[in-house]
């Protein structure tokens, strides 16, 4: 479980976009949340799992940005932020299993060469007929 400080969490009240009536030009209900993950208390390793996604939410400082405007109340907005910001860093929490190279079988490389021969066989069916 990830545990972040509300210091470290920048929360700001903006006017959300689209489509509302006039309220949407009245109510500041939409959130821009800025979380700074070089001076955030996250462990080294997330930190630099963090830095390394190529993610759109992630500027070129280290800053991850949220935008969430999906709930009419601020509320539920600022909740929704901060689920977003805390699915984004348990997704990089556990570190990645590396990858052992092993080579095909016999029997399977076998099997690939049969049904290769299998499908040219029935495509050559499909060409021209020559009479004699």
């Amino acid at each position: 479980m990830i545990d972040i400080k509300e210091s470290e969490i920048e929360m700001m009240a903006i006017r959300a976009q689209g489509a509302g009536g006039q309220n949407v030009n009245k109510v500041s209900s939409a959130i821009h949340l800025r979380f700074d993950i070089a001076a955030s208390s996250l462990i080294p390793s997330i930190k630099q799992r963090l830095l390394a996604l190529r993610d759109k939410r992630i500027t070129l400082q280290g800053v991850i940005v949220i935008k969430a405007q999906a709930h009419r109340t601020q509320d539920m907005n600022r909740l929704d932020a901060y689920a977003r910001l805390i699915s984004l860093i348990e997704s990089v929490e556990q570190e990645p299993i590396e990858r052992k190279a092993t080579k095909p079988t016999r029997a399977s490389r076998l099997r690939r060469l049969t049904d290769k021969k299998k499908m040219g066989e029935t495509k050559a069916l499909r060409g021209k007929k020559f009479l004699d």
